[in-house]
């Protein structure tokens, strides 16, 4: 499992004008089954993704992110291995 943390280098005005690209690139790595869940961070200062997947895979995928591609955020990959969870959550272990 991997937890990814996007980090804006640019303001959030440039990172909107990316974001229709951004949600694309989101939703295909859903439909894929590789995406778990994702959000804002709060304040606005990027974003957080819960992945599943080998870690080439991942990165090649965080690669291909328009907001990677076009300098919007850094995408820091953290690799993790739950090992306790709440139920309902189990899907999260290894």
């Amino acid at each position: 499992m991997f937890i990814i943390s996007l980090t804006y280098k640019k303001s959030t005005e440039e990172a909107d004008k990316h974001m229709a690209a951004h949600m694309d690139w989101l939703k295909a790595a859903y439909a894929s089954g590789t995406f778990l869940a994702s959000g804002r961070k709060v304040p606005r200062t990027g974003g957080v993704i819960i992945a599943r997947g080998e870690r080439a895979a991942i990165e090649a995928l965080c690669a291909s992110d328009p907001f990677a591609i076009h300098g919007i955020a850094d995408l820091d990959i953290t690799e993790v291995n739950f090992t306790t969870t709440a139920d309902g959550f189990e899907g999260l272990k290894d």
